[in-house]
């Protein structure tokens, strides 16, 4: 095995590690005892937070802000799809033909997302008032990775490059936000469970 592909799939090893690790944190701790009497269910509750919950048009951090909103879902696409291609290309296979294309102009796309997203970030007051370095390191290594993985679809002798950028984010995610793919789901989990046991959740007229 090539040194960048030892380093990439050693940074692979130490990240999923660390998520396990943040995840058997999230089961010992995320289940603090409720004495409140329940008021509702939680089940539906869950399902809801996970769907409907989840519209635009219920969060005004989003249906005031559709275009970035817009970027930021082709930009999360981008990164499964990037993630998907590091599996891949871990196995030695590489996409051609048509397909090939089509995920080269998707990563580009999402790349000019992630860099707009970054660069509102920058230039907005209020945006750069609430950010701290993490918020410029995760963006940048994400829209790179996403531009890398393009450049190696189109040149596959970037490919110690690409490992070598895949290694970096990989060792970057547990300690920086990029975590979130971890907490993101308990975190959706947590609401369903709380507003569902006061009944708040899921609304009467929307109600599973």
């Amino acid at each position: 095995m090539n040194p960048y592909l030892w380093f990439a799939t050693s940074a692979l090893v130490i990240c999923l590690a660390s998520c396990f690790y943040h995840f058997f944190r999230l089961l010992e701790f995320g289940k603090p005892q409720d004495y409140s009497k329940p008021l509702g269910e939680i089940t539906p509750a869950v399902k809801y937070s996970f769907t409907r919950a989840m519209d635009p048009r219920k969060k005004e951090s989003a249906f005031l802000h559709l275009p970035t909103y817009t970027a930021g879902i082709i930009y999360h696409l981008g990164t499964f799809l990037s993630i998907a291609l590091f599996t891949m290309f871990w196995l030695k296979y590489v996409p051609s033909g048509w397909f090939k294309l089509i995920i080269i102009g998707f990563l580009f796309l999402s790349s000019i997302c992630g860099l707009s997203i970054l660069v509102k970030r920058i230039i907005k007051k209020n945006l750069r008032t609430l950010s701290n370095p993490d918020d410029y390191i995760s963006n940048f290594l994400v829209t790179a990775f996403h531009f890398i993985t393009a450049l190696t679809l189109v040149n596959n002798k970037l490919f110690p490059v690409y490992f070598i950028a895949a290694g970096v984010l990989l060792l970057y995610l547990p300690i920086g936000k990029l975590k979130h793919t971890v907490y993101f789901f308990a975190a959706r989990y947590q609401l369903g469970v709380f507003y569902g046991r006061r009944g708040v959740w899921p609304p009467k007229q929307e109600g599973f």
